[in-house]
């Protein structure tokens, strides 16, 4: 029963997934006073652009993508090679 993993599409999936949650998480720190603001600033030191506006929501999804799409891939090709 050996069951490999697609590392393209574990890699897209976890992309895809992080992008959208650092939309959803910048928005709801876009809109409230303080809530999730340090998360807003965390991502701002991780990823290169990224602000809390229009433009800079886009970057920090840009960069998510690509950083999770690494992470899925590399975790998938891991687990195909000790499986």
């Amino acid at each position: 029963m050996n069951q490999r993993l697609d590392a393209k599409a574990s890699g897209l999936a976890f992309g895809i997934m992080w992008s959208f949650a650092v939309l959803i998480l910048s928005l709801v720190s876009l809109f409230s006073e303080t809530y999730l603001h340090n998360i807003a600033d965390f991502f701002s030191s991780v990823y290169l652009g990224y602000e809390l506006n229009l433009m800079g929501i886009i970057i920090g999804m840009v960069w998510g993508f690509f950083d999770a799409f690494i992470g899925g891939f590399v975790l998938a090709w891991l687990y195909n090679k000790l499986l």
